[in-house]
């Protein structure tokens, strides 16, 4: 196709990546620009990336944040591995990002903020645009700063607001790039200023300034479309990781018929779940910031006891505060949900960036035998399918349950098939009934889960705490024997879970020569590379588990199918040492990242390629 003889080329999938100043509102242009993809019908995955220090100095490698989309019409599983595109705001911008863009890519950079002041911030001495450095790559200078504020000149707009429309002008060039319509981003404008019209129009004005600027340069001899993608039918919208944990505690409270209590302290990267569920008060959402995370536990514990679905929601360093009063929740066997959103440690660590190192502090990480129930959620959308399941699992069973997401899961976005709460399972509390004799620990047979008693209950008056408690009557007890006996059925309550879970399942063949084990958040990496290497003749299987603790009943039978097998994790080796711990003889390779990123597709098929040599 050609258009203002320009050509117009079909792509399958495209990578592009917004990188500027902290202000340079480019998590709000690449936020713009998926809405608009995904309202097109394009299958697609992002990855935010956020400075780590909250005041950065301005122009620094350290204060650059960055937004990268991965759009196609084939499926996409992960934000791509390298950019095509990259719209650098400024050279701190472009130094961060020299090796994460395609050789022969698109660069567009906003040459007005290469003076000798903003490279000497950025650590040049010398404009890198002058020299070799990027030499095979499509240089885009593009005058935005200067232009933004001659397209505002006569607007009436004050300096700082006409500078932080700049950001619209690269989204026009990017939209005009890809055949884009501007259609929603104005409808989104109109929305967010609505009391601010001049904002509104001085914004779109700027939008199209940035495009017809792109339709006009000879340097952009081609524009790009690329088509809607084969997804299944039903309605889609694009979805963020934590929103869809909040969305699929809202649907669990409402099929189990519970009121939904969040208390929390604020932690980077799971504040938006507080800040998601707090927009539902009118659905009889209760959300309580707390003044800790021991406070936000604990006044969750408290809505459990009183018959509310309590959930708390945190991170790392807040996973390990929160560890006695999980550790409370264990003895008292009350439901409970403990939401870790992970990120880079020790201590304050890589606040902004991604890793699953907490996995040995989920399962062990309280005083004592204190076992509870682990969950991993493996993509932006399927965080609504696990935080429904683990209210699920907990209100029936009547047992705390961490559900580990991530930042990248957390922060990242996909299209997500908008589901109804009467297709999926349902939610039977575990509940004491007025009339009947109530032993606090008389247990199922079958699951061993007691029944939880609401106070106030006429005849099912009974006192809960920390001290150990006696089997069946719930009352304090000291006796070695009785201790080690509910020791014993609390691990076993977690284990017989394993009978009502679904068989893990297998990507590949059923005894290939290298079997990839995954967990949680690299899942996207790990199946795209597997899936590359399957098509390309490769004898290669992908288990990639969802249920921590307990596991499927049938990984120990699926593991003998296979005599090489690597574990892959963005941590040391923590499920690694796991599986030795449950599957003793078996040898598990490892494949480890530590670097506050997610596996990249082609390092993960480099390194499969190696062991399926040996």
């Amino acid at each position: 196709m050609e258009g203002n003889n320009r050509k117009v080329i079909d792509l399958e999938k495209v990578v592009i990546k917004f990188a500027g100043d902290s202000g340079d509102g480019m998590q709000l242009t690449g936020t713009q620009f998926t809405d608009t993809s995904a309202i097109l019908g394009n299958d697609l995955a992002t990855f935010p990336d956020f400075p780590a220090e909250i005041r950065a100095p301005q122009g620094t490698v350290a204060g650059v944040s960055g937004f990268q989309i991965h759009i196609g019409r084939i499926d996409i599983n992960t934000p791509g591995d390298i950019a095509d595109v990259l719209v650098a705001m400024n050279p701190a911008a472009l130094k961060a990002n020299k090796n994460w863009i395609k050789k022969g890519g698109t660069i567009i950079v906003n040459i007005d903020s290469f003076t000798k002041k903003d490279l000497e911030k950025a650590g040049y001495e010398n404009s890198p645009l002058e020299d070799n450095s990027f030499e095979g790559f499509n240089i885009i200078q593009a005058p935005i700063t200067k232009l933004t504020r001659e397209t505002l000149r006569n607007s009436g707009i004050e300096g700082k607001s006409i500078g932080r429309s700049k950001n619209m002008f690269a989204l026009g060039i990017v939209y005009w790039m890809f055949n884009r319509p501007m259609t929603q981003t104005e409808t989104f404008l109109k929305k967010k200023f609505s009391k601010r019209p001049e904002i509104v129009e001085a914004n779109i004005k700027v939008m199209h300034a940035g495009y017809n600027f792109a339709d006009t340069i000879e340097a952009l001899t081609s524009s790009y479309t690329v088509l809607p993608a084969s997804l299944r039918k039903g309605t889609y919208r694009n979805v963020m990781g934590n929103q869809a944990l909040a969305w699929g505690f809202l649907a669990a409270a409402e099929k189990a018929r519970k009121e939904l209590f969040l208390g929390s302290y604020p932690i980077t990267p799971a504040s938006d779940i507080l800040h998601e569920l707090a927009k539902y008060k009118n659905l009889g959402v209760k959300t309580f910031q707390a003044e800790d995370e021991i406070a936000g536990i604990c006044s969750a514990i408290g809505a459990s006891f009183a018959g509310n679905l309590g959930i708390t929601t945190t991170s790392g360093p807040g996973l390990s505060l929160k560890g006695e009063a999980i550790g409370l929740a264990v003895m008292t066997e009350l439901p409970l949900v403990v939401v870790d959103v992970q990120r880079g440690g020790p201590s304050t660590g890589l606040p902004t960036k991604t890793e699953q190192s907490d996995l040995l502090q989920a399962l062990f990480g309280r005083n004592g035998e204190s076992p509870v129930v682990i969950l991993a959620s493996s993509t932006p959308a399927n965080c609504f399918d696990w935080s429904y399941m683990a209210s699920k699992i907990t209100l029936e069973h009547n047992t705390p349950v961490i559900l580990l997401s991530d930042g990248y899961l957390g922060n990242g976005a996909e299209p997500w098939k908008i589901k109804s709460t009467k297709d999926m399972p349902d939610i039977l509390p575990n509940i004491a009934k007025e009339g009947k004799e109530y032993q606090p620990y008389l247990r199922d047979k079958k699951t061993l889960a007691r029944k939880l008693a609401i106070p106030g209950t006429k005849g099912l008056e009974h006192r809960l705490g920390g001290l150990e408690k006696e089997h069946i009557t719930g009352n304090v007890s000291y006796d070695p024997e009785n201790h080690e006996k509910m020791c014993s059925i609390r691990e076993e309550k977690i284990k017989r879970i394993a009978e009502i879970i679904p068989n893990q399942e297998v990507f590949g063949g059923k005894s290939a020569d290298l079997l990839v084990i995954g967990w949680g958040g690299t899942y996207g990496s790990l199946y795209s590379a597997v899936d590359n290497l399957i098509s390309e003749g490769e004898s290669i299987a992908l288990i990639h588990f969802n249920y921590i603790k307990p596991l499927p009943k049938n990984t120990a039978s699926l593991l003998k199918k296979y005599n090489t097998i690597v574990v892959c994790e963005l941590n040391s080796g923590q499920f690694a040492n796991y599986l030795r711990m449950n599957f003793e003889g078996k040898v598990f390779k490892q494949y480890n990242k530590l670097q506050g990123l997610p596996f990249t597709t082609l390092e993960l098929e480099s390194h499969f390629r190696t062991l399926l040599k040996k």
